[in-house]
């Protein structure tokens, strides 16, 4: 199929009334040179003829500046954009040390097994064309058990992640004493990943890893490579225990690219309701696609990414030309996934429709275009998958589609506002006390701590003095009389999952043809996505399901050929647990504590594909989930809301929840899965009418902290959002759809959330 280049199609789009009147930014950035410096002259003659064999004849300046920094012993972080040639700023200085001196150990860490088996690819590549050898393996779940002993035995370098490295691997350390006596580098690429509850858990793990090096005495220099965030300097540092010196002026050069900011086209006279993001993130791929333009669709759910693989292959009037539209999200078993990453690099696949599973660094070659059906929820992550484009040298285009959130519609209608903000920061919490706890045990397991009188025990620089002497209560710990040693008979690292609240995910099983498993589903997202009578969507093909066996977490499906979806509601629940802090605001008295969440679903629907149409529903019938956070949350005056008539007052607090989950991100330089609201007419605490904004982590991390200090800001721009959006009643883009929230709610909220800010003295 030969087809047109990225720059004829954009040229088309530029004439095309039905595109141009929908973009609200077209950015053009122009290339850029590269920045070079000589390869370093004491650099292993092995390695200067695998450079020489790749082509490379100069390093990229921030390739020699880290190669200098790493050699000189130091600490460091990269940070340069998406395709820069970070993976050579540590393949460098690792293998020339390993080339020049027997006994060097290194420990690569990835967020994920893809990343790890493209490390060891190049890793073997630059063996071939150097004509060396380094013993490198990957070990994670799908290693083999003459593998694994091999990667104890003899491995150099051992590419794991953080899953592996906390389960298998920092517990059994005595099997692993040859690369814990000679560790001298550990690699921590993706650290902007490490966010979050996953980031905490990471910085735990590091401490482990760290106190175990020390008891084998080794003291290995850390080297962490990142996208674009505002801390990296104080994430490493967070993660590492550690000073650590940023490298982040970039000598690579960068493709021509277009940037484009769109917005769908109205669906109603005022433009409140507009074309799904899905439905004009398909339409545009098509038209790439056509012309065998390869392009990447990243969708914000498992669902959307179902839908637009369905909708793009639906585009197709040949059978055989629908192989080339697939889809990429976790819930894929392993060989599904690494298939679809070799149909990509190989040109096979020319549409892909995922999640943020490929935000990350996964080798899928040069891509032409990259569509964002959605905000990403941060300027960092928007970056990261617009740079998923422009790999290679000529013209790309990145293309970010509004959703119908506050939050979408205000990036893309305030363009200016996103091109002038610095990436995200990256916030983590160590410290939490689930967290923490939970790898008290892990680090107690693997090596006692000692009992000292007056010199108290320490987890990284955080004193557990108070965790150990719980632990000896509950007889999990034996206090002796020099040291706390282990007395329980179970695993502690089994049952903690570094990425979510639970280990326990659900497997899904096809009846269709015997039984067969299909995929997984964690066990946050089961209520809503596998649910009885649910149609559950895999590779662009629908599934019913026929029964939800919750305790064995299992969902069987069937195949069938439907033209809807189904989406799950979620009723949530609040309870004060403890009041922390408070203050008063003139209107408000907004107060910060800890919080007992309840999650429960309760019906569904059945939306019909392209119209979302309603048609049908149910009612679901499945446990509800808790989750003990951290919150803030103000109550409204009686003297605001003694005339608002009872029936429309849960409205009216939802709708100002709804402005305020999609505003609060901005403010708090976070991703809004991050944050859950909930609202309560009469509050059980003090009886106002009150909306709450808590972590939608256990425990907490910092974020509903953060929302109590800035709330007069975050009320502000609420109020700025929904006073300069276009609808008359209430829609998406603010208060949320006004057949939801009811006649006048959308003035309500303007009326109270004005009365709450008058007086506000803003920095």
């Amino acid at each position: 199929m030969n087809g047109k280049d990225v720059g004829h199609v954009l040229a088309e789009f530029r004439q095309d009334p039905r595109f141009i009147t929908c973009v609200t930014a077209w950015h053009h950035f122009p290339a850029t040179p590269p920045s070079y410096l000589d390869i370093p002259g004491d650099l292993h003659p092995a390695l200067k003829q695998a450079l020489a064999g790749k082509g490379v004849k100069a390093l990229y300046s921030h390739q020699n500046q880290a190669y200098t920094l790493i050699s000189e012993g130091e600490n460091i972080c990269v940070v340069t954009p998406t395709a820069s040639g970070k993976t050579m700023c540590y393949n460098l200085p690792v293998l020339n040390a390993m080339l020049n001196r027997s006994g060097v150990r290194a420990l690569y860490i990835f967020p994920t097994k893809a990343l790890a088996q493209d490390q060891l690819a190049e890793i073997e590549e630059l063996g071939k064309l150097g004509s060396f050898s380094i013993k490198g393996f990957t070990f994670d779940g799908d290693t083999p058990a003459h593998k694994r002993r091999l990667a104890k035995d003899v491995g150099q370098i051992i590419i794991t992640n953080p899953d592996m490295l906390h389960q298998a691997v920092l517990p059994h350390h005595p099997t692993w004493v040859k690369l814990f006596t000679s560790l001298k580098y550990v690699v921590i690429d993706e650290m902007h990943n490490y966010r979050g509850v996953f980031g905490s858990h990471v910085a735990n793990v590091l401490r482990r890893l760290n106190r175990i090096c020390r008891f084998y005495g080794a003291k290995p220099q850390f080297i962490l490579a990142s996208a674009t965030i505002a801390n990296p300097g104080e994430l490493a540092l967070a993660l590492t225990g550690g000073p650590v010196t940023v490298v982040d002026r970039s000598g690579a050069p960068t493709s021509d690219k277009d940037f484009i900011f769109y917005n769908p086209p109205a669906l109603s006279d005022d433009g409140a309701i507009r074309q799904s993001s899905i439905n004009a993130a398909s339409r545009i791929a098509s038209r790439f696609v056509k012309d065998n333009i390869q392009t990447l669709i990243f969708a914000k759910s498992r669902k959307s990414c179902e839908l637009l693989v369905q909708y793009l292959r639906d585009s197709y009037n040949k059978e055989f030309e629908k192989h080339k539209i697939q889809g990429y999200r976790g819930g894929y078993l392993p060989r599904e996934r690494r298939a679809i990453e070799k149909g990509i690099r190989s040109g096979d696949i020319i549409g892909v429709a995922a999640t943020n599973a490929l935000e990350l660094g996964v080798d899928i070659g040069g891509l032409d275009a990259v569509l964002m059906a959605g905000y990403p929820g941060t300027i960092a992550s928007t970056w990261q998958q617009a740079g998923r484009a422009g790999r290679r040298q000529g013209k790309s285009v990145a293309i970010l589609i509004s959703g119908g959130s506050p939050l979408d519609r205000f990036i893309v209608n305030n363009p200016d506002y996103f091109f002038a903000q610095s990436p995200e920061y990256a916030l983590i919490n160590p410290d939490n006390p689930y967290i923490l706890g939970q790898h008290v045990k892990c680090a107690a397991y693997e090596l006692p701590f000692s009992h000292d009188q007056g010199i108290p025990q320490r987890l990284g620089a955080t004193n557990i003095e108070h965790i150990l002497e719980h632990l000896a209560e509950e007889k999990i710990l034996y206090k002796g009389s020099s040291r706390w040693n282990w007395s329980s008979d179970s695993f502690p690292a089994a049952g903690i999952s570094l990425r979510s609240a639970t280990n326990e995910n659900f497997v899904v099983i096809d009846t269709t043809h015997g039984r067969e498993v299909i995929g997984e589903v964690d066990w946050v997202s089961a209520p809503m996505l596998i649910h009885d009578q649910a149609i559950y969507m895999h590779k662009g093909r629908q599934y019913h399901v026929i029964k939800l066996d919750y305790p064995a977490r299992k969902a069987y499906v069937k195949q069938v050929d439907v033209d809807y979806y189904t989406d799950a509601n979620l009723a949530v629940g609040v309870k004060i647990i403890s009041v922390d802090d408070s203050c008063n605001l003139l209107t408000v008295r907004p107060m910060f504590g800890e919080l007992s969440v309840t999650a429960l679903a309760t019906i569904y629907k059945k939306i019909k594909f392209y119209t979302n149409e309603n048609v049908g529903s149910g009612e679901i019938s499945i446990p509800e989930m808790n989750l003990h956070t951290q919150g803030m949350w103000f109550g409204v005056a009686n003297e605001l809301t003694r005339h608002i008539d009872p029936h429309v007052m849960g409205g009216m607090l939802s709708g100002i929840a709804n402005v305020l989950l999609n505003v609060a991100p901005l403010f708090l330089m976070s991703d809004k899965k991050d944050l859950g609201v909930a609202v309560e007419v009469r509050s059980v605490y003090d009886g106002r009418p009150t909306v709450y904004l808590y972590d939608s982590y256990p425990g907490g991390v910092g974020l509903a902290e953060k929302a109590f200090k800035m709330l007069p800001h975050i009320l502000q721009a609420s109020l700025d959002l929904i006073t300069s959006c276009p609808c008359h009643k209430g829609c998406p883009g603010c208060t949320g759809p006004e057949q939801q929230m009811g006649e006048g709610v959308k003035q309500l909220c303007i009326q109270v959330l004005r009365s709450m800010t008058q007086g506000f003295e803003l920095d």
